[in-house]
């Protein structure tokens, strides 16, 4: 049992997945494929966390006419249907939510808070937690801003690339050069959490 590793699932909401406003090809899927994944690991891990985009009133990251770069169509608006967690993850049962992007752009989950305050690396530290398993939507967006804030942070961390999708296939491949070259490790979630082998996709 691995004592103090935690999987952080990132934005599995609706508003990411085929028929939500943001939609990215592959996301129903990968929301199954991550709620079955945590619920046959879950005992290996201290704790499970999700994140949520929860836009009230974000400012120019809302665009009729969005550059899908810095600017989006509206999405994730807290307190709608497609904001909340994905309807696979119903049995999930997070240890810690939070929130993120209420009045501006937010992309990593460490800009996020629990309904307390929280923030994420606040809940972190208070368990104990020094390695995190990073999974979610989208890979190119903030899966790799979560993940890369928690590298930076000097936990231990791991993208499973075949636990997220991006948004494109070149920002994911882009993504995923930026997550190696800063020392995130890319692995694939069938080999478990205490697995060694990378993954080159």
């Amino acid at each position: 049992m691995t004592d103090h590793r935690a999987l952080v699932v990132v934005d599995v909401q609706p508003t990411f997945c085929e028929g939500g406003a943001l939609a990215v090809p592959g996301g129903n899927d990968v929301a199954r494929a991550i709620a079955e994944y945590a619920a046959a690991h879950r005992d290996e891990y201290a704790l499970v966390v999700t994140t949520q985009d929860w836009h009230v009133d974000p400012g120019a990251h809302f665009s009729e006419t969005p550059d899908f770069v810095d600017t989006w169509p509206p999405h994730g608006v807290a307190g709608t249907p497609e904001a909340e967690l994905h309807p696979a993850l119903a049995e999930l049962g997070p240890d810690a939510s939070v929130k993120k992007g209420a009045y501006a752009a937010a992309y990593s989950g460490f800009e996020g808070v629990d309904a307390e305050g929280q923030a994420l690396a606040q809940i972190l530290e208070a368990a104990g937690i020094t390695a995190v398993d990073v999974v979610g939507i989208a890979e190119s967006h903030c899966v790799r801003a979560t993940a890369l804030d928690a590298h930076e942070l000097g936990l231990a961390t791991r993208v499973f690339t075949d636990l997220t999708v991006p948004v494109t296939p070149a920002l994911g491949a882009a993504a995923r050069d930026e997550l190696r070259a800063a020392g995130v490790e890319l692995a694939q979630a069938e080999t478990g959490p205490d697995a060694s082998r990378s993954s080159s996709a």
